[in-house]
């Protein structure tokens, strides 16, 4: 399980745990779940079509997720930056990208297998070309989120406030999208696309159940997003059971263990005043 050739598939998922923790726990803040859904999906598309020219599938998700991010949050947004026909427009453009990634499949007979790894994930067929870009793509996102964390903090919790300080709301909103789409070019090929949301989601959902702290949540996001990584691995690794299946049932676990803290924790509080 740590031989050499494991190194690529532990550095990989560590790196990409540690990105969907952050911009999961914006998207949980600032209700972006359906987009963080979309994106991924509509991404595969892109990946069809790089795998078709013969370049890196990872620029092709890139491509794809940064354009469906661009029509999500540039059409579904009204003129004064409030968000409208936003779940429309996401439903749209989740459909036109999982469209051409049919048409693209259909022009390939030998996509069959790369095609069920993009959508339910592959972390042990990733190659150590791939891990460059993976960790750049990481960088970039980590800066990004570094470099607008107040402005992001500030719509997410105070929006009407931000606009008040002439922040703009819209603005705010299709940076991150565009960061989400990012974090899901470099999630995709090690998680697949259609449990990329469960990595995303799962952990900061779980996180933000027991802390209501900005920085406290974020932390324990990145944490349990590793946690479910790491485990995920070692019982893929022994059962041969795919690790969408365990990254699927451990993220869900964790956020029904957060759920039953937070119920749990006003009786304590209120045995100990009592």
């Amino acid at each position: 399980m740590f031989s050499p050739l494991m190194m690529n598939t532990w550095v990989t998922a560590s790196i990409v745990a540690v990105i969907a923790g952050i911009v999961g726990f914006f998207a949980v803040l600032r209700g972006s779940t359906f987009a963080a859904h979309a994106i991924p999906n509509g991404a595969f598309a892109g990946a069809a079509g790089a795998s078709l020219l013969g370049i890196n599938v990872i620029w092709g998700l890139a491509v794809f997720a940064v354009a469906g991010a661009l029509g999500i949050g540039t059409l579904g947004a009204d003129t004064r930056g409030r968000r409208a026909r936003e779940d429309v427009v996401t439903a749209l453009a989740l459909v036109v990208m999982l469209g051409l990634g049919a048409l693209f499949v259909s022009i390939s007979s030998q996509y069959a297998e790369e095609t069920y790894a993009l959508l339910f994930g592959e972390v042990f067929g990733v190659s150590r070309g791939e891990v460059l870009p993976i960790l750049g793509l990481g960088v970039v996102v980590a800066i990004a989120i570094g470099v607008a964390f107040r402005p992001l903090m500030l719509t997410s919790a105070l929006p009407e406030v931000a606009e008040a300080r002439g922040v703009s709301t819209r603005g705010v909103e299709l940076y991150f999208l565009i960061v989400m789409a990012l974090a899901t070019s470099m999630t995709v090929p090690v998680v697949g696309a259609l449990l990329m949301f469960s990595l995303m989601i799962g952990p900061a959902a779980a996180a933000r159940s027991v802390t209501a702290r900005p920085g406290t949540a974020m932390t324990l996001s990145v944490v349990i997003a590793l946690a479910t990584v790491w485990l995920s691995i070692a019982l893929s690794y022994q059962t041969n059971w795919p690790l969408g299946f365990f990254v699927g049932t451990i993220g869900a676990a964790f956020y029904l263990i957060g759920l039953a803290a937070r119920a749990v924790a006003p009786r304590r509080a209120q045995a100990v005043i009592s």
